[in-house]
């Protein structure tokens, strides 16, 4: 509008002196994803250090009808956290004060740029403990795990970041902000709102800051590696340690041989994780209180599991670097992946008891379609979300490859919506 200042130049008043750049070279690490797949542009990146500047930055977009994309630790592999029509880019990244730590209470209040690493620390720290982990937890920030309902592999036994949050403070499209960073553990009046914007992507309003729950940390962690032949025997062990630990089991990661493979050639610190050569395997994690005996539990579960033939060989990790390195192997598989060449991925969840026969048809309809391609499915077996990943033919051209991803994702996703037993939900 005539005598008043561009758009442009609102944004960067109300995102302050320090609070934005222009610079191309420093808002191009920001343009593209991890994979490099997804690629955008911004004039202009704000990066406010206050909810009070969030709530002007959305105002005065919404007055000038000018769009804007948030993004948290750009560790998304989907896009959704990228500018890809000139939009205003919004960092999160200095919103990154941990408010509060109510240890007897159990939760904590963090903004929404605090790094989910930095978190688990300060939690540790308190004598506490915070459940969400994941490969990119260097990385990726608190706003970003609210925005896309992170899981990670601790699902099992804590649930997704909907099971963890109890506030939110939002602002909305119209620089409003909406303040439900309550901490009660029970709540029963109206409406759960904060609901609406966990796993929304940012689409109803900006997460700037969440009361989170916290747990007592663990005394006792039990970690372990196992040989099975498939699949179902996979399904097989969870049950046997799950009955054996009484539901203390926190992680049941399924990982097939190829990805083990792909980890030896490309990453340094990784190292084959056990004697026996298997098709499959299965990384376990238990952890408990004091005096549980929750060692005898997984062992004697396991070697269970080995009489009746369900594993062929398993091994306990024996110090914290062990499971590290067990760990790491886990972490790795979609660096590992990446370095391998082109892959097509999906994440999608299935029932449990339908995971063995999803894969088997999976990977056979693809590999009917793309001769050669090479499966490596990978995950949280435990809680039925699966990384349906294909990896480019062994000397197969990228490009070419990638060029047949609308197919496969329209084969897998049919073949998720298809499958029976209580249905299940491509995510």
């Amino acid at each position: 509008m005539s005598g008043h200042p561009s758009a442009l130049d609102q944004l960067k008043e109300a995102a302050g002196p320090n609070g934005f750049t222009e610079d191309p070279q420093e808002i191009a690490p920001h343009l593209i994803e991890w994979r490099g797949r997804y690629r955008g542009q911004s004039p202009l990146m704000l990066k406010p250090d206050a909810t009070a500047a969030v709530s002007r930055i959305l105002a005065i977009c919404n007055e000038t009808r000018t769009p804007i994309v948030p993004q948290g630790g750009n560790t998304g592999l989907v896009g959704g956290q990228i500018p890809f029509d000139g939009e205003i880019l919004l960092s999160l990244a200095r919103l990154n004060q941990i408010r509060r730590i109510d240890a007897e209470g159990l939760s904590v209040a963090a903004e929404a740029g605090v790094i989910l690493a930095a978190l688990q620390r300060a939690a540790e720290e308190a004598d506490r403990y915070f459940p969400l982990s994941l490969a990119a937890e260097g990385s990726c920030t608190i706003g970003g795990n609210i925005s896309t309902n992170a899981g990670g592999v601790n699902v099992l036994r804590y649930g997704s970041m909907r099971d963890l949050v109890l506030g939110l403070e939002v602002v909305l499209a119209d620089g409003s902000v909406l303040d439900i960073t309550r901490s009660l553990r029970k709540d029963n009046t109206g409406y759960d709102l904060k609901q609406l914007f966990i796993g929304a992507e940012g689409t109803l309003g900006v997460v700037t800051a969440a009361v989170l729950k916290l747990f007592p940390r663990p005394v006792e962690r039990v970690t372990c590696f196992a040989a099975v032949a498939g699949p179902a025997e996979a399904v097989k062990v969870l049950n046997l340690v799950q009955r054996a630990t009484g539901g203390l089991l926190s992680a049941f990661e399924l990982i097939p041989r190829i990805g083990v493979e792909f980890a030896l050639a490309h990453i340094p610190q990784a190292s084959e994780p056990i004697t026996t050569t298997s098709p499959w395997y299965a990384l376990i994690e238990a952890s408990g209180g004091a005096n549980g005996n929750l060692q005898d539990a997984v062992a004697d579960a396991l070697a269970s599991a080995m009489a009746d033939g369900v594993a062929t060989d398993a091994v306990l990790a024996s110090s914290d670097a062990q499971r590290q390195s067990l760990w790491r192997l886990r972490e790795s598989l979609s660096e590992a992946q990446k370095i391998e060449g082109a892959s097509i991925k999906h994440d999608v969840s299935v029932p449990i008891a339908s995971i063995p026969e999803f894969l088997r048809r999976g990977t056979t309809a693809v590999e009917q379609l793309i001769p050669g391609v090479r499966s490596v499915p990978f995950g949280h077996l435990g809680d039925g979300n699966i990384h349906f990943n294909f990896s480019v033919p062994k000397g197969g051209n990228n490009d070419e490859f990638l060029e047949r991803r609308s197919e496969v994702n329209r084969l897998v996703h049919d073949i998720v919506r298809g499958t029976r037993h209580r249905g299940c939900e491509a995510r």
